[in-house]
């Protein structure tokens, strides 16, 4: 679907001549970056899950907030954000009983939650335009999340797992660049409806979300429109600020939500240090022997391509975690879950430490010097021996409930299973899929 196709959206609703008239008002004075011809006010509906409970969020054009129905019954919904110059949008909420068997808002359902047998997860999802760093947003084939989401929602998840990084607009397409020609930019809401909320509207519409904090959504980037409009927390924060961390529980799953969008990935600083060690002071007091996954953007422990001096070469990363991380007792956690490095990877560590799981796959452009060649092997990461998969490609992880943990597939653009992966307790095994 493309950014400015709102048919197939999770929902919109009907043009009134009212909302018109106000949307061509405002449009005469909207803020730096925002291209008139790209449709503002589209109102946006999704489920999310917090450590509250499941939360409706809605993004309306109208002033106040509308009822939201639960099992019949009318509830009203509270105003999260209030109108700006730069989301010139009511950003609403409402609390979804465990119990709900409906909700819906004007008439349009609403995905509610249920203890997963299915997850997607995949993130890094936005088109890329940073001074020289341009990726074309309106070629399909070069930012595919729109294909990547229509695609993933034809899998009937009963959860969607999204690891950060949705704001990637950043400053003006340059001029004579046919494939994002005005584009939005800017932390604005046109900009974070073109960038993820128009590209996601079918998987919106068809599970409730996980969502994390990517270093995109920081406060030197776009963290007014992340703590206005996702950020989990009952109100939005004031930049600066460290997302809470959240303890979900997805029914015998439990998700430790950690924000590292401030840690380093190649020094750690104490400061940092010590606030991603308050991220996984969550973890204390979790019950002995439940399952748990920390789901965070930066890897805990990953390798990306970079300069060693003038050498191309793996590096390890992220040092500012792996110090916070170092002496903990993680023995509860099977899985580390994360995005940020624009590839698949794997990391088993035979049990001896959570294995560590990358899908930076949802859109954005992969990292220089990464191969779509499978790769597999055993490297070395913050002193313990792990044997490797991964390999760049864009898609999605499918992961299906089993008697001892998780077992599924990535899939491509073209909805081929290209690698499959079986989480059993603390062991994470991916391979090449066969045939």
């Amino acid at each position: 679907m493309g950014r400015n196709s709102f048919a197939s959206a999770a929902w919109t609703f009907a043009p009134r001549l009212l909302g018109l008239v106000v949307a061509s008002v405002l449009c005469a004075a909207l803020p730096a970056g925002v291209r008139a011809a790209t449709p503002v006010f589209a109102e946006r509906a999704w489920v999310q899950l917090t450590d509250r409970g499941p939360e409706a969020r809605l993004v309306t054009r109208s002033p106040g907030c509308p009822s939201i129905t639960i099992d019949g019954g009318p509830r009203p919904m509270q105003r999260r954000a209030a109108p700006s110059a730069d989301f010139p949008v009511t950003v609403c909420q409402a609390r979804i009983p465990a119990i709900a068997h409906r909700a819906a808002i004007g008439g349009h359902p609403l995905p509610l939650p249920r203890a997963p047998k299915r997850i997607v997860i995949f993130g890094d999802t936005g088109c890329r335009l940073k001074g020289k760093a341009v990726q074309a947003c309106d070629d399909p084939a070069q930012w595919p999340f729109a294909e990547v989401a229509r695609l993933a929602a034809g899998h009937r998840p009963d959860l969607v797992i999204h690891v950060g990084d949705y704001y990637y607009r950043e400053s003006p397409c340059p001029a004579g660049k046919a494939g994002c020609a005005g584009s939005p930019w800017g932390d604005n809401w046109t900009t974070w409806d073109a960038d993820f909320f128009a590209p996601a509207a079918p998987l919106l519409a068809a599970a409730p979300w996980v969502l994390v904090r990517g270093n995109h959504e920081d406060c030197a980037r776009g963290g007014e429109g992340w703590f206005a409009l996702l950020d989990a927390g009952a109100a939005p924060l004031a930049c600066p600020a460290t997302a809470a961390p959240l303890a979900i529980d997805v029914g015998r799953l439990m998700l430790y939500v950690l924000d590292s969008s401030g840690t380093d990935d190649t020094s750690a600083p104490p400061n940092a240090v010590a606030r991603f060690a308050a991220q996984l002071d969550a973890l204390k007091a979790h019950p002995a022997g439940a399952p748990a996954w920390i789901v965070t953007h930066r890897p805990i422990w990953g390798l990306a391509v970079g300069k060693v001096g003038p050498v191309v070469a793996e590096v390890p990363i992220n040092a500012t975690q792996q110090a916070a991380a170092r002496g903990r007792n993680l023995s509860a956690v099977t899985m580390v879950v994360s995005g940020h490095i624009h590839h698949f990877a794997s990391f088993d560590f035979q049990g001896d430490r959570p294995p560590q799981l990358i899908v930076g796959t949802g859109g954005d452009v992969g990292e220089k010097g990464d191969s779509p060649k499978f790769l597999n092997d055993e490297v070395s990461i913050d002193g313990m021996r792990a044997r490797r998969f991964g390999f760049e490609r864009y898609g999605f992880l499918v992961l299906d409930r089993t008697a001892d943990g998780w077992a599924g597939a990535f899939y491509d653009v073209r909805d081929q299973p290209i690698a499959t992966c079986r989480l059993a307790r603390r062991k994470l095994a991916c391979r090449a899929a066969v045939g």
